[in-house]
């Protein structure tokens, strides 16, 4: 079974991925970020990759943001500012247990 993208963000951020053909989106205003990111990590719904704003989960609640970013079904991906390879490098590795980069 095959599992979808969503991406989770503002109108904007959400936009170049409805253009890139990424049709799971949660269009958030800011104040409401957290309780969306709950809602979507607590509901399986064929779910298996969230991209979401850098600077949106970085301003989460420490034990949101702890959760998001182990979670592995869906796996977090943070893009934007502040988003490091590294950390997109350790997430894919964690969810398929394979180091794609060597």
């Amino acid at each position: 079974m095959t599992k979808d993208i969503g991406v989770l963000g503002s109108s904007d951020f959400a936009l170049g991925f409805n253009l890139a053909g990424v049709r799971k989106t949660y269009v958030v205003e800011k104040g409401d970020f957290p309780k969306t990111m709950e809602r979507i990590l607590a509901q399986k719904d064929n779910l298996g990759i969230l991209i979401v704003e850098s600077q949106s989960l970085d301003s989460l609640p420490p034990l949101l943001r702890r959760k998001a970013t182990e979670s592995l079904d869906p796996v977090v991906i943070a893009m934007g500012e502040g988003a490091g390879e590294a950390d997109l490098r350790e997430k894919v590795k964690r969810a398929i247990g394979i180091d794609l980069y060597k």
